[in-house]
């Protein structure tokens, strides 16, 4: 079991342990305050809970110390045994206190599980932390002399090198000669062929030069005649937004001036023709009178309906009229004076 295995383990013992404990000091409180209430005078019942706090924290301290004991491979003796089963009985006592008194077999039975579990659980860390320990100075135990038996065959192998490091001493001077015959060469050998690999690398270099600004020079071609079409694009666009934007303006006074050369209705105009009349006129800015000669209808209508127009922002195609005659648009009003 690997080292973290171990803290694990004791980690999840410890977790346990102090739960269980707080658990069953917060359950002791809770059921011994009522028995020393109903045994404490008349205006000291707020005293009740001090000594069932009393027991448990001596619990606690007990449940402490022998887990820094067991941790450390030691032994506190007896009066720790001592203390821990006193405090054990006493909690036991003062839980079933109350339910033995009322003569109640399942009230101790129920308030005698929480002590009990901690007693056992206390009795229980306690062995599972020294046989932890034990396990562990075992170990360790096993680990030194592994470690002494690999430090002893290592001192071995050392003295068994040294004597075959004497006893090839004159060998190894004549593999030394040897060797230095043959590095030297090896030397030269190595020279002349990195020589050779630098005189082919430069003309490697060279050729990946060529090759890189001949695509340098592709991509800088490439690049300007992409840029030249995006210019000759923008031009185009430019000059199409100029025509249409001349030729929006050309048709606009167009429209104003067939509006301002139209001639006057000789009858109103119905409602839906008048107000799509007085919009044209809005559209190309023409004024409020020639609107009421155009539609037949009074000032004040048109003014009205030049605010109503003007307020709602509605506006209505200019090239509506450059497509509309005047016959077409006086019909109507002809029919309705013919009728």
């Amino acid at each position: 079991m690997s080292p973290d295995q171990i803290r694990s383990a004791e980690k999840a013992l410890a977790v346990g342990t102090w739960t269980i404990t707080l658990g069953a000091v917060l359950y002791s409180v809770l059921t011994v305050t009522p028995l020393m209430s109903g045994h404490t005078p008349k205006g000291w019942q707020w005293t009740a809970p001090i000594l069932p706090l009393v027991v448990d924290a001596a619990v606690v301290i007990v449940i402490r110390m022998d887990s820094t004991l067991a941790r450390l491979g030691g032994d506190g003796g007896r009066w720790p045994v001592v203390l821990r089963w006193m405090t054990g009985l006493m909690t036991v006592l003062l839980n079933v206190g109350l339910s033995a008194l009322n003569r109640d077999a399942v009230g101790v039975s129920v308030h005698a599980v929480a002590p009990l579990l901690l007693i056992v659980t206390a009795e229980t860390s306690l062995a599972y932390r020294r046989a932890i320990a034990a396990a562990l100075a075992a170990r360790e135990d096993r680990e030194r002399d592994e470690r002494a038996e690999r430090e002893r065959r290592a001192d071995e192998r050392r003295r068994q090198d040294r004597e075959d490091r004497l006893a090839d001493y004159e060998r190894a001077e004549q593999r030394e000669r040897e060797r230095r015959e043959h590095d030297a060469r090896m030397v030269r050998e190595e020279r002349e062929h990195a020589e050779r690999m630098a005189r082919e690398e430069r003309e490697e270099r060279a050729l990946r030069e060529a090759a890189e600004r001949a695509e340098r020079q592709r991509r800088e071609d490439a690049a300007r005649v992409e840029r030249e079409r995006r210019e000759r694009e923008v031009s185009e666009r430019e000059r199409r937004e100029r025509d249409s934007e001349q030729s929006a303006e050309q048709d606009a006074e167009r429209f104003r001036q067939e509006l301002m050369s139209a001639p006057a209705v000789d009858a109103r105009l119905p409602e839906d023709q008048a107000r799509l009349k007085v919009q044209d006129c809005i559209v190309a800015r023409v004024p409020q009178r020639r609107a009421v000669e155009l539609t037949g209808w009074s000032v004040g209508w048109v003014a009205n309906r030049y605010r109503e127009f003007s307020a709602a922002g509605s506006e209505r195609p200019a090239l509506h009229a450059v497509y509309t005659t005047d016959e077409e648009a006086t019909a109507p009003a002809a029919e309705e004076q013919a009728s």
